[in-house]
């Protein structure tokens, strides 16, 4: 299902629990400690009333990546705040992918950012997250 090649061994762990990136369907491209790619199709199920894609989904998909590149440090890092600014629709059938990257790595404190783009490399929506860092390690 996922191309572990290029993916962390600690996401290759998170992954085989994520329930919620396996519904998703969304592959894990590249992950490294501070930084993961990942990408999805929007699918008709994901739809809310106006037709275009849930806001959910594509904050889910974002939230994916930012825990993959904040968790491949070796520290359990859970989200404090998430922020998304949607910019542009997600139609059914786009093919989208989400890029984190770790700006600030603290003791207890991660800061991420992440990009979500098209298959047209438009970008739909920015987020940025601060998470903890729990003592626990992978």
């Amino acid at each position: 299902m996922y191309l572990m090649k290029n993916i962390h061994p600690i996401v290759q762990k998170m992954l085989a629990d994520d329930r919620m990136t396996a519904w998703l369907k969304a592959e894990v491209l590249e992950s490294s400690p501070g930084f993961c790619r990942v990408e999805m199709v929007a699918r008709e199920e994901m739809a809310n009333g106006f037709g275009i894609v849930h806001g959910s989904i594509t904050f889910a998909l974002a939230d994916s990546a930012i825990a993959f590149a904040a968790n491949a440090h070796g520290r359990h890092a859970v989200s404090l705040n998430t922020s998304i600014r949607h910019l542009a629709p997600v139609k059914i059938g786009d093919r989208l992918v989400a890029e984190a990257t770790v700006t600030t790595l603290k003791h207890r404190i991660v800061n991420v950012d992440a990009i979500i783009l098209n298959q047209n490399g438009d970008r739909v929506a920015d987020v940025q997250a601060t998470g903890y860092r729990k003592k626990e390690e992978w």
